[in-house]
Protein backbone atom coordinates (compact mmCIF):
# COMPACT_ATOMS: atom_id res chain seq x y z
CA UNK A 1 0.00 0.00 0.00
CA UNK A 2 1.11 3.56 -0.74
CA UNK A 3 -0.05 6.78 0.88
CA UNK A 4 -1.34 9.59 -1.33
CA UNK A 5 0.67 12.78 -0.91
CA UNK A 6 0.58 13.98 2.68
CA UNK A 7 -2.82 12.41 3.41
CA UNK A 8 -3.84 9.35 5.36
CA UNK A 9 -5.38 7.73 2.28
CA UNK A 10 -3.74 4.46 1.24
CA UNK A 11 -3.98 2.79 -2.17
CA UNK A 12 -2.89 -0.61 -3.43
CA UNK A 13 -0.16 -0.68 -6.07
CA UNK A 14 -2.62 -2.23 -8.54
CA UNK A 15 -6.06 -0.65 -8.72
CA UNK A 16 -9.40 -1.57 -10.28
CA UNK A 17 -10.64 0.87 -12.91
CA UNK A 18 -14.41 0.56 -12.92
CA UNK A 19 -15.19 2.30 -16.22
CA UNK A 20 -15.50 -1.08 -17.93
CA UNK A 21 -18.22 -2.35 -15.59
CA UNK A 22 -20.18 0.75 -16.61
CA UNK A 23 -20.60 -1.00 -19.99
CA UNK A 24 -17.66 0.68 -21.69
CA UNK A 25 -18.15 -0.02 -25.43
CA UNK A 26 -20.04 -3.29 -24.81
CA UNK A 27 -22.44 -4.64 -22.23
CA UNK A 28 -21.25 -6.35 -19.05
CA UNK A 29 -23.80 -8.30 -17.02
CA UNK A 30 -24.45 -7.62 -13.36
CA UNK A 31 -22.97 -11.03 -12.55
CA UNK A 32 -19.81 -10.37 -14.57
CA UNK A 33 -19.33 -6.97 -12.95
CA UNK A 34 -19.75 -8.35 -9.44
CA UNK A 35 -17.42 -11.26 -10.20
CA UNK A 36 -14.75 -8.89 -11.52
CA UNK A 37 -14.81 -6.81 -8.33
CA UNK A 38 -14.79 -9.98 -6.18
CA UNK A 39 -11.79 -11.30 -8.11
CA UNK A 40 -9.98 -7.98 -7.69
CA UNK A 41 -10.51 -8.22 -3.95
CA UNK A 42 -9.22 -11.80 -3.86
CA UNK A 43 -6.10 -10.63 -5.71
CA UNK A 44 -5.40 -8.07 -2.99
CA UNK A 45 -6.62 -5.00 -4.84
CA UNK A 46 -7.95 -2.43 -2.39
CA UNK A 47 -8.25 0.72 -4.52
CA UNK A 48 -11.28 1.13 -6.79
CA UNK A 49 -11.83 4.09 -9.13
CA UNK A 50 -15.12 5.13 -10.71
CA UNK A 51 -17.02 8.21 -11.97
CA UNK A 52 -20.57 9.34 -12.80
CA UNK A 53 -19.49 9.56 -16.46
CA UNK A 54 -18.93 5.80 -16.63
CA UNK A 55 -22.20 4.37 -17.89
CA UNK A 56 -24.24 7.35 -16.67
CA UNK A 57 -23.85 6.19 -13.07
CA UNK A 58 -23.97 2.44 -13.76
CA UNK A 59 -20.32 1.94 -12.78
CA UNK A 60 -20.85 3.62 -9.40
CA UNK A 61 -23.98 1.58 -8.67
CA UNK A 62 -22.32 -1.71 -9.59
CA UNK A 63 -19.11 -0.95 -7.71
CA UNK A 64 -20.98 0.07 -4.58
CA UNK A 65 -23.12 -3.07 -4.66
CA UNK A 66 -20.09 -5.33 -5.15
CA UNK A 67 -18.22 -3.72 -2.24
CA UNK A 68 -21.17 -3.51 0.14
CA UNK A 69 -20.28 -6.57 2.19
CA UNK A 70 -16.64 -5.53 2.60
CA UNK A 71 -15.37 -3.65 5.67
CA UNK A 72 -15.46 0.04 4.76
CA UNK A 73 -12.09 0.75 6.33
CA UNK A 74 -10.42 -1.97 4.25
CA UNK A 75 -10.65 -0.31 0.82
CA UNK A 76 -10.25 3.04 -0.93
CA UNK A 77 -12.75 4.46 -3.43
CA UNK A 78 -12.28 7.42 -5.73
CA UNK A 79 -14.88 9.10 -7.86
CA UNK A 80 -14.96 12.24 -9.94
CA UNK A 81 -16.79 15.53 -10.32
CA UNK A 82 -17.30 17.94 -13.19
CA UNK A 83 -19.94 16.02 -15.15
CA UNK A 84 -23.30 16.33 -13.41
CA UNK A 85 -26.00 13.88 -14.46
CA UNK A 86 -29.53 15.12 -15.20
CA UNK A 87 -32.61 13.16 -16.28
CA UNK A 88 -33.17 12.94 -20.03
CA UNK A 89 -36.15 11.91 -22.13
CA UNK A 90 -36.05 10.66 -25.67
CA UNK A 91 -34.66 7.12 -25.62
CA UNK A 92 -31.64 5.93 -27.51
CA UNK A 93 -28.30 4.80 -26.14
CA UNK A 94 -25.07 6.38 -24.91
CA UNK A 95 -22.69 4.73 -27.36
CA UNK A 96 -21.70 8.10 -28.78
CA UNK A 97 -20.03 8.68 -25.40
CA UNK A 98 -18.61 5.16 -25.33
CA UNK A 99 -21.10 3.37 -23.06
CA UNK A 100 -23.62 0.68 -23.97
CA UNK A 101 -26.39 1.96 -21.69
CA UNK A 102 -29.77 3.62 -22.27
CA UNK A 103 -29.46 7.39 -22.56
CA UNK A 104 -31.74 8.06 -19.60
CA UNK A 105 -29.51 10.87 -18.35
CA UNK A 106 -27.39 13.58 -19.87
CA UNK A 107 -24.05 14.93 -18.73
CA UNK A 108 -23.78 18.61 -17.82
CA UNK A 109 -20.32 20.10 -17.43
CA UNK A 110 -20.30 21.78 -14.04
CA UNK A 111 -17.18 22.66 -12.04
CA UNK A 112 -19.01 25.13 -9.79
CA UNK A 113 -18.86 24.68 -6.03
CA UNK A 114 -22.58 23.88 -5.89
CA UNK A 115 -22.31 21.51 -8.83
CA UNK A 116 -19.44 19.63 -7.21
CA UNK A 117 -21.32 19.14 -3.95
CA UNK A 118 -24.45 18.00 -5.78
CA UNK A 119 -22.48 15.64 -8.01
CA UNK A 120 -20.64 14.12 -5.06
CA UNK A 121 -23.88 13.67 -3.11
CA UNK A 122 -25.43 11.83 -6.07
CA UNK A 123 -22.33 9.64 -6.38
CA UNK A 124 -22.51 8.70 -2.70
CA UNK A 125 -26.14 7.75 -3.18
CA UNK A 126 -25.34 5.51 -6.15
CA UNK A 127 -22.36 3.95 -4.37
CA UNK A 128 -24.35 3.43 -1.18
CA UNK A 129 -21.54 5.01 0.85
CA UNK A 130 -21.39 7.83 3.36
CA UNK A 131 -17.98 8.94 2.07
CA UNK A 132 -15.43 8.43 -0.66
CA UNK A 133 -11.72 8.66 -0.04
CA UNK A 134 -10.57 10.55 -3.14
CA UNK A 135 -12.34 13.01 -5.42
CA UNK A 136 -10.89 14.07 -8.78
CA UNK A 137 -11.89 16.96 -11.04
CA UNK A 138 -12.73 14.97 -14.18
CA UNK A 139 -11.40 16.14 -17.56
CA UNK A 140 -11.53 19.91 -17.03
CA UNK A 141 -9.65 20.46 -20.34
CA UNK A 142 -12.15 22.96 -21.78
CA UNK A 143 -13.22 24.34 -18.40
CA UNK A 144 -9.93 25.42 -16.90
CA UNK A 145 -11.09 28.79 -15.60
CA UNK A 146 -14.04 27.40 -13.65
CA UNK A 147 -12.10 24.33 -12.52
CA UNK A 148 -9.29 26.41 -10.98
CA UNK A 149 -11.44 29.32 -9.77
CA UNK A 150 -14.40 27.35 -8.35
CA UNK A 151 -13.89 23.59 -8.61
CA UNK A 152 -10.54 23.26 -6.92
CA UNK A 153 -11.41 25.54 -3.95
CA UNK A 154 -14.61 23.51 -3.48
CA UNK A 155 -12.58 20.30 -3.24
CA UNK A 156 -10.13 21.96 -0.88
CA UNK A 157 -13.04 22.91 1.38
CA UNK A 158 -14.44 19.35 1.29
CA UNK A 159 -11.03 18.06 2.33
CA UNK A 160 -10.76 20.61 5.14
CA UNK A 161 -14.22 19.56 6.37
CA UNK A 162 -13.13 15.92 6.40
CA UNK A 163 -15.74 14.95 3.80
CA UNK A 164 -13.00 13.49 1.58
CA UNK A 165 -9.49 12.38 2.42
CA UNK A 166 -7.64 13.38 -0.74
CA UNK A 167 -8.32 15.60 -3.74
CA UNK A 168 -6.93 15.89 -7.23
CA UNK A 169 -7.63 15.97 -10.96
CA UNK A 170 -7.85 13.25 -13.59
CA UNK A 171 -7.08 13.87 -17.26
CA UNK A 172 -5.66 12.47 -20.49
CA UNK A 173 -3.11 15.27 -20.82
CA UNK A 174 -0.12 16.39 -18.78
CA UNK A 175 0.01 20.18 -19.20
CA UNK A 176 -3.01 21.04 -17.07
CA UNK A 177 -2.26 18.29 -14.57
CA UNK A 178 1.19 19.83 -14.16
CA UNK A 179 -0.48 23.18 -13.52
CA UNK A 180 -2.62 21.58 -10.81
CA UNK A 181 0.50 20.12 -9.20
CA UNK A 182 2.44 23.38 -9.31
CA UNK A 183 -0.31 25.91 -8.58
CA UNK A 184 -2.61 24.11 -6.11
CA UNK A 185 -2.37 21.81 -3.13
CA UNK A 186 -3.75 18.66 -4.76
CA UNK A 187 -2.72 15.40 -3.12
CA UNK A 188 -2.83 13.24 -6.25
CA UNK A 189 -3.39 13.41 -9.99
CA UNK A 190 -4.70 10.65 -12.24
CA UNK A 191 -2.86 10.65 -15.57
CA UNK A 192 -4.36 8.43 -18.27
CA UNK A 193 -2.35 7.26 -21.26
CA UNK A 194 0.54 9.70 -21.02
CA UNK A 195 2.99 7.47 -19.18
CA UNK A 196 3.23 4.14 -20.95
CA UNK A 197 5.65 2.12 -23.03
CA UNK A 198 4.31 4.00 -26.07
CA UNK A 199 3.94 7.50 -24.63
CA UNK A 200 6.35 8.81 -22.00
CA UNK A 201 5.42 12.48 -22.40
CA UNK A 202 4.63 12.81 -18.68
CA UNK A 203 8.37 12.67 -18.03
CA UNK A 204 8.75 16.11 -19.58
CA UNK A 205 6.60 18.00 -17.09
CA UNK A 206 4.14 16.18 -14.83
CA UNK A 207 6.29 13.56 -13.15
CA UNK A 208 9.20 15.91 -12.29
CA UNK A 209 6.73 18.45 -10.89
CA UNK A 210 5.00 15.78 -8.81
CA UNK A 211 8.33 14.57 -7.48
CA UNK A 212 9.32 18.10 -6.52
CA UNK A 213 6.01 18.83 -4.79
CA UNK A 214 5.49 15.45 -3.11
CA UNK A 215 2.30 14.86 -5.09
CA UNK A 216 1.24 11.29 -5.83
CA UNK A 217 0.37 10.10 -9.32
CA UNK A 218 -2.08 7.36 -10.29
CA UNK A 219 -1.55 6.00 -13.79
CA UNK A 220 -4.47 5.00 -15.96
CA UNK A 221 -4.40 3.71 -19.52
CA UNK A 222 -1.28 1.62 -19.02
CA UNK A 223 -2.28 -0.44 -22.06
CA UNK A 224 -3.10 2.62 -24.21
CA UNK A 225 -6.72 1.63 -24.93
CA UNK A 226 -5.73 -2.04 -25.21
CA UNK A 227 -2.97 -1.65 -27.79
CA UNK A 228 -0.32 -2.79 -25.32
CA UNK A 229 -2.48 -5.67 -24.14
CA UNK A 230 -2.99 -7.15 -27.60
CA UNK A 231 -1.43 -5.28 -30.54
CA UNK A 232 -3.42 -5.93 -33.72
CA UNK A 233 -4.54 -3.90 -36.74
CA UNK A 234 -8.05 -3.24 -35.44
CA UNK A 235 -6.80 -2.02 -32.04
CA UNK A 236 -7.59 1.49 -30.84
CA UNK A 237 -5.27 4.18 -29.55
CA UNK A 238 -6.60 7.31 -27.85
CA UNK A 239 -10.11 6.11 -28.73
CA UNK A 240 -9.35 6.02 -32.48
CA UNK A 241 -7.92 3.57 -35.01
CA UNK A 242 -4.28 2.91 -34.16
CA UNK A 243 -1.78 4.62 -36.51
CA UNK A 244 0.37 2.15 -38.46
CA UNK A 245 3.60 3.50 -36.93
CA UNK A 246 2.38 2.96 -33.36
CA UNK A 247 1.06 -0.50 -34.18
CA UNK A 248 4.46 -1.46 -35.57
CA UNK A 249 6.13 -0.15 -32.42
CA UNK A 250 3.73 -2.07 -30.17
CA UNK A 251 4.34 -5.25 -32.14
CA UNK A 252 8.08 -4.75 -31.80
CA UNK A 253 7.71 -4.31 -28.05
CA UNK A 254 5.66 -7.49 -27.89
CA UNK A 255 8.27 -9.40 -29.86
CA UNK A 256 11.09 -8.18 -27.62
CA UNK A 257 9.13 -9.04 -24.47
CA UNK A 258 8.51 -12.57 -25.68
CA UNK A 259 12.15 -12.95 -26.71
CA UNK A 260 13.09 -12.15 -23.10
CA UNK A 261 10.58 -14.66 -21.70
CA UNK A 262 7.99 -12.17 -20.52
CA UNK A 263 4.79 -10.59 -21.86
CA UNK A 264 4.03 -7.15 -23.18
CA UNK A 265 1.25 -6.83 -20.58
CA UNK A 266 3.64 -7.52 -17.71
CA UNK A 267 6.16 -5.05 -19.10
CA UNK A 268 3.54 -2.34 -19.64
CA UNK A 269 2.35 -2.55 -16.02
CA UNK A 270 5.85 -2.81 -14.55
CA UNK A 271 7.02 0.24 -16.46
CA UNK A 272 4.20 2.43 -15.13
CA UNK A 273 4.71 1.28 -11.55
CA UNK A 274 8.47 1.87 -11.58
CA UNK A 275 8.42 5.65 -11.33
CA UNK A 276 8.86 6.73 -7.68
CA UNK A 277 5.90 9.15 -7.69
CA UNK A 278 3.46 6.55 -9.03
CA UNK A 279 1.33 5.30 -6.14
CA UNK A 280 -0.98 3.02 -8.11
CA UNK A 281 -1.68 1.70 -11.61
CA UNK A 282 -5.32 1.39 -12.70
CA UNK A 283 -6.47 -1.59 -14.76
CA UNK A 284 -9.98 -1.96 -16.10
CA UNK A 285 -11.55 -5.41 -16.29
CA UNK A 286 -14.92 -6.68 -17.46
CA UNK A 287 -14.55 -10.16 -15.99
CA UNK A 288 -12.91 -12.09 -13.18
CA UNK A 289 -10.51 -13.68 -15.66
CA UNK A 290 -9.30 -10.30 -16.94
CA UNK A 291 -8.49 -8.91 -13.50
CA UNK A 292 -6.87 -12.20 -12.44
CA UNK A 293 -4.66 -12.03 -15.51
CA UNK A 294 -3.78 -8.39 -14.78
CA UNK A 295 -2.78 -9.30 -11.23
CA UNK A 296 -0.59 -12.14 -12.49
CA UNK A 297 1.07 -9.90 -15.04
CA UNK A 298 1.61 -7.18 -12.44
CA UNK A 299 3.34 -9.63 -10.11
CA UNK A 300 5.50 -11.21 -12.79
CA UNK A 301 9.19 -10.20 -12.85
CA UNK A 302 10.43 -8.63 -16.09
CA UNK A 303 14.07 -9.41 -16.94
CA UNK A 304 16.54 -6.54 -16.62
CA UNK A 305 17.92 -7.40 -20.05
CA UNK A 306 14.56 -6.50 -21.61
CA UNK A 307 14.69 -2.99 -20.17
CA UNK A 308 18.32 -2.60 -21.21
CA UNK A 309 17.46 -3.52 -24.80
CA UNK A 310 14.53 -1.09 -24.88
CA UNK A 311 16.75 1.71 -23.65
CA UNK A 312 19.60 0.80 -26.03
CA UNK A 313 17.28 0.74 -29.04
CA UNK A 314 15.59 4.05 -28.18
CA UNK A 315 12.21 2.53 -27.36
CA UNK A 316 12.38 4.14 -23.91
CA UNK A 317 13.46 7.60 -22.93
CA UNK A 318 16.84 7.48 -21.19
CA UNK A 319 15.43 9.30 -18.15
CA UNK A 320 12.59 6.81 -17.59
CA UNK A 321 13.04 4.97 -14.26
CA UNK A 322 13.10 1.21 -14.68
CA UNK A 323 11.97 -1.53 -12.27
CA UNK A 324 14.56 -2.38 -9.60
CA UNK A 325 16.90 0.30 -10.92
CA UNK A 326 18.81 2.36 -8.37
CA UNK A 327 18.14 6.12 -8.69
CA UNK A 328 20.99 7.94 -10.43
Amino acid sequence: MSRLGGTEVDVSALAFGAAVIGNLYTEVTEEQAHAAVDAAWQEGIRYFDTAPHYGLGLSERRLGAALRARPRGAYTVSTKVGRRLEPRDGGGDDLANGFAVPATRRRVWDFSADGIRRTLAASLDRLGLDRVDVVYLHDPDDHAEQAFREGYPALEKLRAEGVVGAIGAGMNQTAMLTRFVRDTDVDVVLCAGRYTLLDQSALADLLPAAEERGTSVVIGGAFNSGLLADPKPDATYNYAQVPAELLARALRLKSLAEAHGTTLRAAALAFCAAHPVVASVLVGARSAAEIQDAARQFAAPVPAAFWQELRATGLLRPDAPLPNEEPS
